[in-house]
Protein backbone atom coordinates (compact mmCIF):
# COMPACT_ATOMS: atom_id res chain seq x y z
CA UNK A 1 0.00 0.00 0.00
CA UNK A 2 2.79 2.67 0.74
CA UNK A 3 4.23 1.92 -2.59
CA UNK A 4 1.09 2.58 -4.62
CA UNK A 5 0.29 5.53 -2.81
CA UNK A 6 4.01 6.79 -2.90
CA UNK A 7 3.15 6.75 -6.73
CA UNK A 8 -0.12 8.18 -6.80
CA UNK A 9 1.87 10.82 -4.75
CA UNK A 10 4.71 11.42 -7.79
CA UNK A 11 1.85 11.24 -10.30
CA UNK A 12 -0.23 14.32 -8.36
CA UNK A 13 3.08 16.13 -7.97
CA UNK A 14 5.14 16.09 -10.89
CA UNK A 15 3.16 17.46 -13.28
CA UNK A 16 2.04 20.71 -10.54
CA UNK A 17 5.69 20.81 -9.50
CA UNK A 18 7.10 21.75 -13.47
CA UNK A 19 3.90 23.78 -14.03
CA UNK A 20 4.84 26.10 -11.22
CA UNK A 21 8.46 25.41 -12.18
CA UNK A 22 7.46 26.98 -15.45
CA UNK A 23 5.91 30.05 -13.81
CA UNK A 24 8.83 30.68 -11.33
CA UNK A 25 11.12 30.47 -14.89
CA UNK A 26 9.26 33.10 -16.91
CA UNK A 27 9.09 35.44 -13.82
CA UNK A 28 12.55 35.51 -12.77
CA UNK A 29 13.78 35.67 -16.36
CA UNK A 30 11.69 36.86 -19.07
CA UNK A 31 10.70 39.59 -16.58
CA UNK A 32 6.63 39.29 -18.09
CA UNK A 33 4.50 40.90 -15.98
CA UNK A 34 0.90 39.72 -17.66
CA UNK A 35 1.58 36.29 -18.52
CA UNK A 36 2.48 35.36 -14.83
CA UNK A 37 -0.33 36.68 -13.64
CA UNK A 38 -2.28 34.24 -16.13
CA UNK A 39 -0.05 31.27 -15.34
CA UNK A 40 -0.72 31.79 -11.41
CA UNK A 41 -4.72 32.52 -12.09
CA UNK A 42 -4.28 29.22 -13.79
CA UNK A 43 -2.71 27.63 -11.13
CA UNK A 44 -4.83 28.36 -8.47
CA UNK A 45 -8.05 27.68 -10.66
CA UNK A 46 -6.80 24.17 -11.57
CA UNK A 47 -5.31 22.97 -8.30
CA UNK A 48 -9.08 24.08 -7.00
CA UNK A 49 -11.01 22.68 -9.55
CA UNK A 50 -8.76 19.27 -10.03
CA UNK A 51 -8.69 18.47 -6.60
CA UNK A 52 -12.20 19.91 -5.34
CA UNK A 53 -13.80 17.78 -8.13
CA UNK A 54 -11.32 15.06 -7.45
CA UNK A 55 -12.96 14.63 -3.90
CA UNK A 56 -16.17 14.50 -4.92
CA UNK A 57 -15.82 12.08 -7.49
CA UNK A 58 -14.58 9.52 -5.67
CA UNK A 59 -16.59 10.50 -1.97
CA UNK A 60 -20.05 11.03 -4.12
CA UNK A 61 -19.94 9.60 -8.00
CA UNK A 62 -18.18 6.36 -6.70
CA UNK A 63 -20.11 5.74 -3.84
CA UNK A 64 -23.33 6.39 -6.46
CA UNK A 65 -24.57 9.58 -4.71
CA UNK A 66 -25.88 11.57 -7.97
CA UNK A 67 -27.08 14.53 -6.47
CA UNK A 68 -24.39 15.45 -3.88
CA UNK A 69 -22.13 15.52 -6.76
CA UNK A 70 -23.93 17.47 -8.83
CA UNK A 71 -24.72 20.33 -5.83
CA UNK A 72 -21.08 20.45 -5.11
CA UNK A 73 -20.23 20.54 -8.91
CA UNK A 74 -22.51 23.01 -9.38
CA UNK A 75 -20.26 25.08 -6.09
CA UNK A 76 -16.74 24.41 -7.73
CA UNK A 77 -17.76 25.58 -11.43
CA UNK A 78 -19.37 29.32 -9.05
CA UNK A 79 -16.33 29.55 -7.26
CA UNK A 80 -13.49 28.48 -9.87
CA UNK A 81 -13.24 31.45 -11.28
CA UNK A 82 -11.79 34.09 -8.13
CA UNK A 83 -9.05 33.26 -8.72
CA UNK A 84 -8.99 34.87 -12.30
CA UNK A 85 -10.73 37.57 -10.32
CA UNK A 86 -7.93 38.32 -7.85
CA UNK A 87 -4.65 37.96 -9.79
CA UNK A 88 -5.90 39.23 -13.16
CA UNK A 89 -5.68 42.91 -13.82
CA UNK A 90 -9.29 43.59 -15.20
CA UNK A 91 -8.17 46.80 -17.21
CA UNK A 92 -5.57 44.34 -18.78
CA UNK A 93 -7.39 44.11 -22.53
CA UNK A 94 -5.99 40.86 -23.09
CA UNK A 95 -7.97 40.29 -20.00
CA UNK A 96 -11.12 41.95 -20.94
CA UNK A 97 -11.10 40.05 -24.38
CA UNK A 98 -10.09 36.65 -23.31
CA UNK A 99 -11.02 36.03 -19.51
CA UNK A 100 -14.60 34.10 -20.12
CA UNK A 101 -12.80 31.43 -22.15
CA UNK A 102 -9.49 31.66 -20.14
CA UNK A 103 -11.86 30.87 -17.13
CA UNK A 104 -14.37 28.67 -19.10
CA UNK A 105 -11.38 26.72 -20.13
CA UNK A 106 -9.18 25.89 -17.22
CA UNK A 107 -12.26 24.50 -15.49
CA UNK A 108 -13.41 22.58 -18.30
CA UNK A 109 -9.59 21.30 -18.82
CA UNK A 110 -8.92 20.80 -15.72
CA UNK A 111 -12.65 18.47 -14.77
CA UNK A 112 -11.74 16.26 -17.66
CA UNK A 113 -8.11 16.05 -16.06
CA UNK A 114 -9.24 15.08 -12.52
CA UNK A 115 -12.13 13.07 -14.00
CA UNK A 116 -9.56 10.86 -16.28
CA UNK A 117 -7.10 10.75 -13.12
CA UNK A 118 -9.76 9.50 -10.91
CA UNK A 119 -10.96 6.90 -13.57
CA UNK A 120 -7.11 5.70 -14.27
CA UNK A 121 -6.81 5.34 -10.05
CA UNK A 122 -10.31 3.24 -9.96
CA UNK A 123 -8.64 1.20 -13.02
CA UNK A 124 -5.67 0.47 -11.07
CA UNK A 125 -7.84 -0.33 -7.79
CA UNK A 126 -10.12 -2.80 -9.05
CA UNK A 127 -7.11 -4.78 -10.84
CA UNK A 128 -5.17 -4.72 -7.34
CA UNK A 129 -8.00 -5.79 -6.04
CA UNK A 130 -9.53 -8.82 -8.54
CA UNK A 131 -5.91 -9.83 -7.99
CA UNK A 132 -5.92 -9.80 -4.04
CA UNK A 133 -8.72 -11.32 -4.10
CA UNK A 134 -7.96 -14.36 -6.64
CA UNK A 135 -4.57 -14.06 -4.17
CA UNK A 136 -6.75 -14.20 -1.24
CA UNK A 137 -8.85 -17.34 -2.73
CA UNK A 138 -5.70 -19.39 -3.40
CA UNK A 139 -3.87 -18.82 -0.45
CA UNK A 140 -7.21 -19.83 1.30
CA UNK A 141 -8.04 -23.11 -0.99
CA UNK A 142 -4.13 -24.57 -0.38
CA UNK A 143 -4.74 -23.76 3.17
CA UNK A 144 -8.17 -25.96 3.30
CA UNK A 145 -6.00 -28.65 0.61
CA UNK A 146 -3.24 -28.86 3.04
CA UNK A 147 -5.41 -29.04 6.10
CA UNK A 148 -6.98 -32.28 4.21
CA UNK A 149 -3.63 -33.92 4.30
CA UNK A 150 -3.09 -34.17 7.93
CA UNK A 151 -6.95 -36.01 9.13
CA UNK A 152 -6.05 -38.08 5.82
CA UNK A 153 -2.36 -39.79 6.45
CA UNK A 154 -3.53 -39.48 9.96
CA UNK A 155 -6.03 -41.74 9.47
CA UNK A 156 -4.46 -44.25 7.20
CA UNK A 157 -1.19 -44.63 9.55
CA UNK A 158 -3.46 -45.30 12.74
CA UNK A 159 -4.55 -48.03 10.84
CA UNK A 160 -1.38 -49.60 10.71
CA UNK A 161 -0.26 -48.80 14.05
CA UNK A 162 -3.38 -50.22 15.30
CA UNK A 163 -2.65 -53.30 13.61
CA UNK A 164 0.71 -53.48 15.20
CA UNK A 165 -1.16 -53.07 18.39
CA UNK A 166 -3.41 -55.54 18.17
CA UNK A 167 -1.26 -57.69 17.40
CA UNK A 168 1.63 -57.04 20.37
CA UNK A 169 4.15 -56.50 17.97
CA UNK A 170 7.10 -55.23 19.75
CA UNK A 171 7.70 -52.76 16.57
CA UNK A 172 4.41 -50.49 17.74
CA UNK A 173 6.60 -47.92 19.91
CA UNK A 174 8.79 -47.73 17.30
CA UNK A 175 5.96 -47.01 15.02
CA UNK A 176 4.33 -44.41 17.42
CA UNK A 177 7.70 -42.62 17.98
CA UNK A 178 7.92 -42.27 13.87
CA UNK A 179 4.22 -41.18 13.51
CA UNK A 180 5.30 -38.33 16.41
CA UNK A 181 7.91 -37.10 14.08
CA UNK A 182 6.31 -37.53 11.31
CA UNK A 183 3.33 -35.60 12.93
CA UNK A 184 6.05 -32.60 13.52
CA UNK A 185 6.88 -32.47 9.99
CA UNK A 186 3.47 -32.06 8.53
CA UNK A 187 1.94 -29.30 11.51
CA UNK A 188 4.90 -27.29 11.96
CA UNK A 189 8.11 -27.48 9.17
CA UNK A 190 5.68 -27.70 6.17
CA UNK A 191 4.07 -24.52 7.19
CA UNK A 192 6.58 -22.26 5.03
CA UNK A 193 5.17 -21.83 1.18
CA UNK A 194 8.24 -24.08 0.64
CA UNK A 195 10.99 -26.48 2.33
CA UNK A 196 14.48 -27.55 1.15
CA UNK A 197 13.69 -30.65 -1.11
CA UNK A 198 16.48 -32.58 1.28
CA UNK A 199 14.18 -31.83 4.35
CA UNK A 200 11.04 -33.22 2.45
CA UNK A 201 13.23 -36.58 1.19
CA UNK A 202 13.81 -36.93 4.95
CA UNK A 203 9.99 -36.56 5.60
CA UNK A 204 9.46 -39.50 2.65
CA UNK A 205 12.08 -42.07 4.10
CA UNK A 206 10.59 -41.74 7.64
CA UNK A 207 7.03 -42.99 6.13
CA UNK A 208 8.69 -45.56 4.42
CA UNK A 209 10.30 -46.77 7.37
CA UNK A 210 6.70 -46.59 9.20
CA UNK A 211 5.30 -48.72 6.83
CA UNK A 212 8.46 -50.74 5.99
CA UNK A 213 7.14 -52.29 9.92
CA UNK A 214 4.02 -53.79 8.07
CA UNK A 215 5.99 -56.47 5.70
CA UNK A 216 8.41 -59.16 6.76
CA UNK A 217 10.22 -58.97 3.54
CA UNK A 218 13.10 -55.96 4.13
CA UNK A 219 13.32 -52.95 2.47
CA UNK A 220 10.05 -53.42 0.08
CA UNK A 221 10.73 -49.81 -1.15
CA UNK A 222 13.91 -48.90 -3.43
CA UNK A 223 14.49 -45.68 -2.68
CA UNK A 224 17.24 -43.72 -4.63
CA UNK A 225 18.07 -39.89 -4.56
CA UNK A 226 19.61 -38.16 -8.11
CA UNK A 227 21.17 -34.91 -8.31
CA UNK A 228 21.86 -31.66 -5.84
CA UNK A 229 19.24 -31.36 -3.26
CA UNK A 230 20.55 -29.22 -1.04
CA UNK A 231 20.39 -26.17 -2.89
CA UNK A 232 16.59 -27.11 -4.38
CA UNK A 233 13.19 -25.99 -2.73
CA UNK A 234 9.52 -27.16 -3.23
CA UNK A 235 6.50 -26.79 -1.70
CA UNK A 236 5.95 -29.33 1.22
CA UNK A 237 4.22 -32.49 0.97
CA UNK A 238 3.22 -32.80 -2.65
CA UNK A 239 5.18 -36.16 -2.73
CA UNK A 240 3.41 -37.94 0.03
CA UNK A 241 0.29 -38.98 -1.40
CA UNK A 242 2.11 -40.43 -4.69
CA UNK A 243 4.18 -42.54 -2.06
CA UNK A 244 0.90 -43.80 -0.35
CA UNK A 245 -0.73 -44.84 -4.01
CA UNK A 246 2.01 -46.69 -4.47
CA UNK A 247 1.35 -48.98 -1.23
CA UNK A 248 -2.15 -48.27 -1.90
CA UNK A 249 -2.28 -50.42 -5.08
CA UNK A 250 0.18 -53.05 -4.39
CA UNK A 251 -0.47 -56.52 -3.43
CA UNK A 252 -0.65 -57.22 0.50
CA UNK A 253 2.69 -59.28 0.72
CA UNK A 254 5.98 -57.39 -1.07
CA UNK A 255 9.51 -58.82 -1.71
CA UNK A 256 12.60 -56.65 -1.25
CA UNK A 257 12.68 -53.85 -3.36
CA UNK A 258 9.16 -54.29 -5.11
CA UNK A 259 8.34 -51.02 -5.46
CA UNK A 260 10.64 -48.26 -6.78
CA UNK A 261 10.75 -44.87 -5.69
CA UNK A 262 13.42 -42.18 -7.46
CA UNK A 263 13.90 -38.28 -6.82
CA UNK A 264 15.71 -36.51 -9.44
CA UNK A 265 16.75 -32.98 -9.79
CA UNK A 266 17.50 -32.09 -13.03
CA UNK A 267 18.88 -28.71 -13.92
CA UNK A 268 15.28 -26.65 -13.42
CA UNK A 269 13.34 -29.55 -12.89
CA UNK A 270 12.37 -31.67 -9.74
CA UNK A 271 11.15 -35.55 -10.74
CA UNK A 272 9.87 -38.06 -8.92
CA UNK A 273 8.97 -41.27 -10.12
CA UNK A 274 7.72 -44.61 -8.56
CA UNK A 275 6.98 -47.76 -9.88
CA UNK A 276 4.32 -50.81 -8.07
CA UNK A 277 3.27 -53.96 -8.88
CA UNK A 278 -0.81 -53.97 -9.26
CA UNK A 279 -3.23 -55.84 -6.71
CA UNK A 280 -5.58 -57.94 -8.44
CA UNK A 281 -8.86 -58.17 -7.45
CA UNK A 282 -10.64 -61.66 -6.69
CA UNK A 283 -12.57 -61.52 -10.32
CA UNK A 284 -9.82 -60.12 -12.52
CA UNK A 285 -7.66 -62.73 -14.30
CA UNK A 286 -3.49 -62.00 -13.74
CA UNK A 287 -3.25 -60.54 -16.90
CA UNK A 288 -6.38 -58.42 -16.26
CA UNK A 289 -5.41 -56.30 -13.48
CA UNK A 290 -8.22 -55.11 -10.75
CA UNK A 291 -7.76 -51.59 -11.32
CA UNK A 292 -9.43 -49.95 -14.11
CA UNK A 293 -8.11 -47.23 -14.32
CA UNK A 294 -4.83 -44.82 -13.55
CA UNK A 295 -4.70 -42.59 -10.03
CA UNK A 296 -7.91 -44.44 -9.01
CA UNK A 297 -8.65 -43.63 -5.55
CA UNK A 298 -10.05 -45.83 -2.89
CA UNK A 299 -13.64 -44.47 -1.79
CA UNK A 300 -13.10 -41.38 0.61
CA UNK A 301 -9.45 -41.04 -0.86
CA UNK A 302 -8.90 -37.52 -1.37
CA UNK A 303 -5.04 -38.24 -1.69
CA UNK A 304 -4.44 -37.58 -5.92
CA UNK A 305 -6.85 -34.98 -6.14
CA UNK A 306 -5.91 -33.11 -3.58
CA UNK A 307 -2.37 -33.56 -5.41
CA UNK A 308 -3.70 -31.97 -8.26
CA UNK A 309 -5.27 -29.09 -7.11
CA UNK A 310 -2.19 -28.07 -5.40
CA UNK A 311 -0.14 -28.69 -8.49
CA UNK A 312 -2.79 -26.29 -10.30
CA UNK A 313 -2.60 -23.69 -7.80
CA UNK A 314 1.32 -24.01 -6.97
CA UNK A 315 2.62 -24.53 -10.25
CA UNK A 316 0.17 -23.64 -12.94
CA UNK A 317 1.91 -24.23 -16.38
CA UNK A 318 4.62 -25.37 -14.30
CA UNK A 319 3.94 -28.96 -13.62
CA UNK A 320 3.35 -32.46 -15.49
CA UNK A 321 1.67 -35.42 -13.84
CA UNK A 322 2.15 -38.79 -15.51
CA UNK A 323 0.08 -41.76 -14.39
CA UNK A 324 0.02 -44.98 -16.36
CA UNK A 325 -0.91 -49.00 -16.04
CA UNK A 326 0.93 -51.14 -18.43
CA UNK A 327 2.26 -54.98 -17.59
CA UNK A 328 0.22 -54.66 -14.19
CA UNK A 329 2.53 -51.99 -13.10
CA UNK A 330 1.49 -49.03 -11.79
CA UNK A 331 4.01 -45.98 -12.84
CA UNK A 332 3.49 -42.28 -11.63
CA UNK A 333 5.83 -39.15 -12.57
CA UNK A 334 5.32 -35.65 -11.46
CA UNK A 335 8.01 -33.27 -12.78
CA UNK A 336 8.08 -30.06 -11.78
CA UNK A 337 10.05 -26.38 -11.79
CA UNK A 338 10.45 -25.75 -8.44
CA UNK A 339 10.74 -21.90 -9.52
CA UNK A 340 7.30 -21.57 -8.42
CA UNK A 341 5.59 -17.62 -7.94
CA UNK A 342 4.90 -16.16 -4.63
CA UNK A 343 1.06 -16.33 -3.83
CA UNK A 344 1.40 -13.70 -0.86
CA UNK A 345 0.06 -10.55 -2.74
CA UNK A 346 2.67 -7.18 -2.48
CA UNK A 347 -0.27 -5.22 -3.93
CA UNK A 348 -2.13 -3.65 -1.27
CA UNK A 349 -5.40 -2.32 -1.86
CA UNK A 350 -6.46 1.69 -1.64
CA UNK A 351 -9.41 3.55 -1.34
CA UNK A 352 -12.41 3.60 -3.71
Amino acid sequence: MKKINRLFTVVHVFPWTVYAGAILWDILYCGNTVVPNIYVAVLLTGLFVFYAHFFILTNYLNKRKYKGYFVRLISILLTAPIPFLLFIDRDDPLYQREWISMVLGTMAGFLILSFLVRMAQNLIINTLQQEQFKKQAISSELIYLKSQINPHFLFNTLNNIHTLVYTQAPSAPDAVMRLSSLMRYMIYESNAATVPLSIEIEYLQDFIGLQQLRYAAPDVVDFQVEGDIENCKIAPLLFIHLLENTYKHSPAKLETCTIKVRVAVREKEVVFSAWNPVAFKKDHAPDKPGLDEPGLEEPGGIGLANVQKRLQLLYPDKHHLDISLTDAVYKVQLTINPEQKEHDSKAQLLYH
